[in-house]
């Protein structure tokens, strides 16, 4: 198979073939899905260097554990759920590590509200307001509201009941408001 053809396996196909030793189907599974793994890492993580390591380790953990993977999911919710793993790993040990942050400057003040960089300034401060949620309701508000997965579609992505990804978004927007409450109109 070259670089760039298309391989019709199915995914579950590709990661069993990847397990018997093909050496290019974990390759093509990847690259069959790297935009959207990518996406799901910088959605969870704090910036695009953590999503970037994020998602090394998630890879490198999928190919590792490919034997283990279980038919009751699809594998892109496999693959999800070690990507999203693989980012809260990364924020805790984030966490740990004694850092100095730097003054956050609020512009949404100085807004023109003809000036196309107010959705810029406002972009910025939804992700920093998304960055002071805990990591699990990050990932469920992400998975709800920014993917648009169903609430039964995130559980199943994140591995969680049903009743946790609603408390957890429920918990997590009642925060965002209050973090974003500047933004209203006076």
């Amino acid at each position: 198979m070259t670089r760039g053809s298309v391989d019709a396996r199915s995914d579950e196909d590709l990661l069993l073939a990847h397990v018997r030793g093909d050496p290019g189907a974990f390759s093509t599974l990847i690259e069959r899905h790297q935009d959207y793994l990518w996406a799901v890492a910088c959605r969870t993580s704090s910036n695009a260097d953590d999503a970037a390591d994020a998602l090394q380790d998630a890879l490198l953990s999928a190919h590792r554990m490919a034997d283990r993977f279980r038919s009751d999911a699809k594998v892109t919710s496999w693959l999800h759920r070690i990507v999203v793993n693989a980012c809260l790993d990364r924020i805790r040990r984030n966490r740990l590590r004694a850092t100095v942050p730097l003054p956050d400057w609020d512009v949404a003040q100085y807004a023109d509200e003809h000036d196309h960089m107010a959705a810029v300034d406002l972009s910025l401060s939804i992700g920093r307001a998304l960055d002071e949620l805990p990591a699990d309701q990050r990932a469920a508000i992400v998975a709800v509201d920014v993917e648009g997965l169903s609430i039964v579609e995130a559980a199943e992505r994140l591995g969680v009941p049903t009743g946790t990804i609603k408390s957890r978004c429920s918990r997590g927007r009642l925060r965002l408001s209050q973090i974003l409450g500047h933004l209203r109109d006076p």
